[in-house]
């Protein structure tokens, strides 16, 4: 998502962008289709989620805006009547690559085991036309300077009147057609089906499939029975990502009396070596990735900002990619949640107390404790449990930074924006790479207005 750092002056000039990008999209949306495999599938059977997969049943949103396809200069009717053809030519392209991920035709279920599970029912994907009554070029100026939910959920399909997420389906698709003759390409997918790594590979799967590509670069592995439980469970680790943390603080009483706020923050590489200079300061750690520096720093900002009491325990987690950490290997193009949650727990006093090299030493501590072995101690914790992590006096962090947004080319070039549409809850921070070298990272959260002004402060000084 092209998203920008904001000071003060810029962030009020955002909110007049903000209200500007909901007065301007509207978009009026036709009747939903379904689009199946293009061919027979498996079907009438019940198709197996892992452990991994059961955790972390959330809608993910995500939006692609494209600029008109380059055709020779027509009028308004022209250029509109091109972006229908690319609505069925995306359709076309969808039907022929459900024949590979078969799963995303079919509906949530439970299984015997009362857990969830995808019945074969083939009966394909929920497909939304719309048409927006503006050009694409006039939101992106808008919503690329600070992203507004309410104006990019346009651009998504949701069922109406879906209670839970037994009744939606796996995936909706909606293409909306912009007044130039640009388009953009909505997706709500629930993150059961797939982790970002394996959503990246079904758009880009895709995006072959629509330029006429004629074998996937990287075929789905769809067999997830490869991350079965052992039988019986055997957990060798207390697993504290699960943990309830009491909120002594009460920062709950805080966000239900401000207003919630989102701000992007943009760490370029010089502001991101600057942060890790903050980690390696003092020689408590004698080296440390970037991830492990800015996460650190964002958990001790957020910490402060939100007040919370010295004998405060807050919990960081965030997901590891087990894909090459699982020995042996999970198979290439794995069809499924490869994450792994780990966490790292401190009072906030200690995390304020002491200088950033602290909380980045936690982060690091928390990512080596992700071995095969407490990978799979987490797979049978839950077979064991059925528990589920708690968000309370929680900072999850989500990292987006290396998924390859802008590789999803349908045949018309790369989207001029992209990205996510909303963050899934209050506790959630989400990294983007920004610009096309995607050398920057831009950190995206939402806080209470004082507890943003006070985070804004602290972001000024690095």
């Amino acid at each position: 998502m092209q998203v920008v750092e904001m000071n003060g002056g810029a962030a009020a000039a955002a909110e007049k962008l903000q209200a500007s990008a909901q007065k301007l999209l509207s978009v009026r949306r036709g009747e939903p289709t379904l689009v199946p495999p293009a061919s027979p599938t498996p079907t009438g059977e019940q198709y197996y989620l892992s452990n991994l997969d059961q955790n972390i049943a959330v809608i993910v949103q995500t939006v692609y805006c494209y600029a008109k396809p380059a055709t020779p200069a027509k009028d308004d009717a022209g250029a509109k009547e091109d972006a229908k053809d690319v609505a069925g030519a995306l359709r076309d392209a969808l039907a022929r690559v459900l024949v590979h991920y078969h799963p995303l035709a079919g509906r949530l279920g439970v299984s015997a085991e009362m857990k969830l599970t995808v019945e074969l029912t083939g009966e394909g994907v929920v497909f939304v036309d719309a048409d927006a009554a503006c050009d694409l070029a006039d939101v992106v100026a808008d919503l690329g300077a600070k992203p507004d939910p309410a104006a990019l959920g346009q651009l998504v399909y949701s069922v109406p009147g879906a209670k839970h997420i037994l009744e939606m389906p796996p995936m909706t698709a909606q293409v909306t057609r912009f007044r130039c003759g640009g388009f953009a390409l909505g997706l709500a997918m629930n993150h059961c089906m797939f982790d970002g790594i394996g959503a990246m590979e079904f758009v880009n799967s895709w995006a072959e499939t629509a330029r006429g590509t004629a074998e996937l670069s990287v075929p789905p592995f769809l067999d997830r029975t490869v991350l079965r439980a052992r039988d019986p469970p055997a957990p060798a680790f207390p697993h504290h990502e699960f943990a309830e943390v009491p909120d002594v603080s009460d920062t709950a009483a805080l966000y239900g009396a401000q207003e919630l706020l989102y701000r992007s923050f943009c760490f370029d590489p010089d502001r991101l070596e600057r942060v890790r200079a903050l980690a390696l300061a003092g020689g408590a750690l004698p080296r440390c990735t970037t991830f492990e520096a800015l996460s650190g720093l964002v958990w001790r900002a957020r910490t402060a900002a939100l007040g919370l009491a010295p004998d405060q325990r807050t919990k960081l987690l965030f997901a590891v990619d087990g894909r090459r950490r699982f020995e042996p290997p999970l198979p290439r193009g794995y069809f499924g949640n490869g994450i792994v949650l780990t966490h790292a727990i401190a009072t906030a006093g200690e995390l304020l107390a002491e200088p950033v090299s602290r909380a980045a030493g936690l982060v690091q501590d928390a990512v080596r404790m992700v071995t095969d072995e407490y990978m799979r101690s987490a797979v049978d914790y839950f077979e064991a449990t059925r528990a589920r992590p708690s968000l309370a006096s929680t900072l999850l962090i989500t990292t987006w930074s290396r998924l390859e947004f802008h590789g999803a080319d349908f045949g018309w070039g790369e989207p001029v924006m992209s990205g996510p549409v909303t963050l899934p809850e209050k506790e959630v921070i989400l990294f983007l790479a920004h610009g096309k070298e995607r050398k920057s990272i831009n950190v995206l959260l939402g806080l209470p207005a004082t507890a943003m002004e006070a985070f804004q402060e602290l972001m000024d000084e690095i």
